[in-house]
């Protein structure tokens, strides 16, 4: 008999650990390969964790609701592969392993600074160089990465403890008989008084987790609006005219929702500077568009799958990508990549029936367009001959960003750019 020791699976990029949400098998239960063991949560994405072998849980090392690194054990299964024949261990190598084995126990014995109040991915070693040094989140969050994705290196860190330990020493007296800034108190508790009849219902992990993130964008970012009345007329008779044949060659349904994506794409390119991100006094300028597309799970949540390189797909991609990423969100499919890396996001409030809407930004980027329902308007319509009144197709797009980097004359034309793309939609195109 062999024990495998089964381990949390790297699950993104960024994502250094998640929450055991529950235990799909039980001590003593029999697994098969590929079978699920237990299921876990991340920011926003829950997800299965299979078994990689054939055999019997003896141990679980983690409770619900407990948070994992990336590679820490879980559980263990003992399977009836036979135990692998070792070499002999030599006196050289037995040092070896002696010394290995110290190292990691020391590893393990360091401490990981606590840094989960940041909305930064930072790894362990960084985190450890942090608390070492006595550095707070708030300046760990102001140092400005040079890795990947704006990340902090452990160069980064040298380079800034000794910037630090340069400062004139009279900057550092003065700056130590200052008081230090007010901690920030959560919100009061409002009281409220309970009738017969209501039911009390605690918020799922998720609701918490939305709902401290729009609490830390409405009182982080400057949101102001822009709106902006679009007459969609020639998309609405081009989609009626193709849909049929759309599904029939692509095997896919032609809703609305790629074309405003396609649209807000083009935007972006014309307007870089709403495809950026702000970090700390930095504003990094995003290369990649990447469209966020907000969809509703099952349990009336809404999740932001992320459209990679929107702005390189054609009409067939992007329907393709549409639908793909909005039906891994209904059947709980989404992977943490689906969601992540996004530059821009598009939330189609018409869904609902309302007309327009006053979306809240998704940190760290800039800005957030809604899309309101279509709906038949009387409209003067200018010709040679003069104006009339005829029925068009309308809807409104509402675009919320952030002021701090954002004027009105970007966020402003940046929505008129979309919309101009959607009036000028030719009704005699091929897809």
């Amino acid at each position: 008999m062999a024990k495998f020791e089964l381990r949390l699976p790297k699950m993104g990029e960024s994502v250094a650990e998640a929450t055991i949400t529950s235990w799909l098998k039980q001590v003593g239960d029999t697994i098969e390969m590929d079978e699920p063991v237990l299921e876990i949560a991340t920011d926003k994405v829950d997800s299965e964790v299979p078994s990689e072998v054939d055999g019997i849980v003896t141990e679980i090392l983690f409770n619900v609701d407990d948070v994992v690194k990336v590679g820490e054990i879980i559980a263990v299964i003992e399977t009836d592969a036979a135990v692998a024949t070792t070499a002999p261990v030599t006196p050289k190598a037995a040092i070896e392993i002696e010394k290995t084995i110290t190292e990691a126990k020391n590893t393990v014995a360091t401490p990981v600074a606590d840094f989960s109040s940041s909305d930064k991915f930072y790894s362990p070693l960084v985190k450890n160089m942090a608390k070492a040094e006595g550095i707070s989140v708030a300046q760990l969050d102001a140092i400005s990465g040079s890795g990947k994705d704006g990340r902090v290196t452990k160069n980064d860190m040298i380079s800034y403890l000794k910037n630090k330990s340069e400062a004139p020493a009279a900057v550092k007296a003065v700056a130590s008989t200052k008081s230090a800034p007010a901690a920030s108190k959560p919100a009061p508790k409002v009281a409220v008084s309970l009738q017969e009849g209501d039911e009390v219902v605690a918020m799922s992990r998720m609701r918490k987790l939305i709902s401290g993130h729009m609490v830390n964008s409405v009182s982080t970012a400057a949101h102001v609006q822009s709106f902006v009345e679009c007459d969609v007329t020639n998309v609405w008779n081009w989609r009626a005219k193709v849909k049929d044949a759309f599904l029939k060659r692509e095997g896919e349904k032609l809703t609305f929702t790629p074309i405003f994506m396609q649209a807000v794409a083009h935007a972006l390119k014309k307007y870089p500077g709403m495809n950026v991100s702000i970090d700390g006094d930095n504003i990094i300028n995003r290369k990649n568009i990447n469209l966020g597309m907000a969809a509703a799970l099952p349990d009336g949540n809404l999740i932001v799958p992320v459209i990679k390189n929107a702005d390189q797909l054609n009409l067939v991609g992007m329907a393709k990508a549409v639908n793909g990423l909005a039906n891994k969100a209904r059947t709980g499919k989404l992977a943490p990549d689906d969601i992540q890396n996004g530059t821009y996001t598009v939330t189609n409030v018409g869904n609902f029936g309302s007309i327009m809407g006053t979306p809240i930004i998704p940190l760290p980027q800039v800005g957030i367009l809604a899309l309101g329902a279509i709906r038949k308007t009387p409209a003067v319509i200018e010709t040679p001959e003069g104006d009339f009144i005829g029925i068009r197709m309308k809807m409104y797009l509402s675009h919320s960003y952030d002021h701090r980097v954002i004027d009105g004359a970007l966020g402003g034309m940046f929505a008129k750019c979309v919309s101009d793309y959607l009036e000028a939609w030719d009704v005699n195109q091929e897809f």
